[in-house]
């Protein structure tokens, strides 16, 4: 069965009485290219079990399944359990969960599912999504390898950036600290089914399996970072002392034994010039 014919995925869709949800953001991949490359770039092997978050009517699902060990794969959406019975009945290595991925055990998924098997994450991620799901994984600190998605391009690049560049945000911050990320490739608009108003691409991230701080220390550093960005525009210490509560001589003092100017702006410091900060403002919190 070929699910990226577009006669053949309007034909499962009728029989089924299924329509697009606007809601949840379903934009289905027809270019035959794309989901082989993905599993590829994402670890889908054998030695390997793979979480997929958001099925669609199973053609990234498919392709994981023809290279992986196992997957597991968290699909929201109720309507499409009878479409993927269907699609994907020749498989017997593949778990299909009817949940909502904020509030599934992936722990649990992982651990049953995967036991003896290294893991790795795969997913179409809906747009308006992208961000709290991939923080999600990284924050469970769930023992997975990597994690490729497609997400929309503007996000891509943010995601990519540079921490310490002005193209930086919270969410940059976020993925670098978890891990190492980069863009395998782009894909266009007209790879989906209906087709979106941007251009996507595939981001792979790299999984630390060493913590940068200690639990409580991560958990200031990251109150930190998302009040630093809330107010980008501002200097640091504006931002800190409106926010957090800091006194700014107690900020300007920790920025000055770091060898960083008064005046900084969160999107201008280094990883590491955001964790020694953390650090001592968190001694100073105490």
């Amino acid at each position: 069965m070929n699910l990226t014919n577009i006669s053949t995925v309007r034909d499962i869709l009728d029989r089924h009485g299924f329509n697009f949800s606007k809601g949840l953001g379903q934009n289905f991949l027809i270019n035959p290219d794309v989901c082989p490359r993905i599993a590829e770039m994402g670890n889908a092997r054998q030695g390997y079990g793979v979480l997929e978050i958001g099925t669609g009517i199973g053609v990234l699902t498919k392709e994981l399944a023809l290279r992986a060990e196992k997957v597991s794969a968290v699909e929201i959406d109720t309507r499409l359990m009878p479409v993927l019975d269907e699609t994907l009945k020749e498989f017997d290595n593949i778990k299909i969960y009817n949940e909502d991925v904020m509030k599934a055990d992936l722990h649990k998924i992982i651990a049953e599912d995967f036991s003896g098997l290294r893991a790795a994450v795969c997913a179409n991620l809906p747009y308006y999504i992208t961000s709290p799901v991939i923080m999600l994984l990284l924050e469970s600190h769930l023992p997975i390898d990597s994690i490729t998605v497609m997400v929309q391009k503007e996000a891509a690049q943010r995601l990519c950036a540079k921490v310490g560049s002005r193209e930086s945000g919270a969410i940059t911050v976020g993925v670098n600290y978890y891990g190492t990320v980069k863009q395998l490739f782009g894909v266009s608009r007209g790879s989906f089914m209906p087709a979106p108003n941007v251009d996507s691409a595939v981001i792979r991230i790299d999984v630390d399996k060493e913590r940068r701080l200690a639990p409580d220390e991560e958990k200031f550093f990251f109150k930190m970072v998302k009040a630093g960005f809330s107010q980008r525009r501002k200097t640091l210490a504006n931002s800190l002392s409106s926010m957090l509560g800091f006194a700014k001589n107690d900020v300007y003092t920790s920025l000055s034994e770091l060898g960083i100017s008064e005046s900084v702006r969160i999107e201008a410091l280094t990883m590491e010039q955001l964790t020694n900060l953390s650090k001592r403002l968190m001694n100073i919190a105490r």
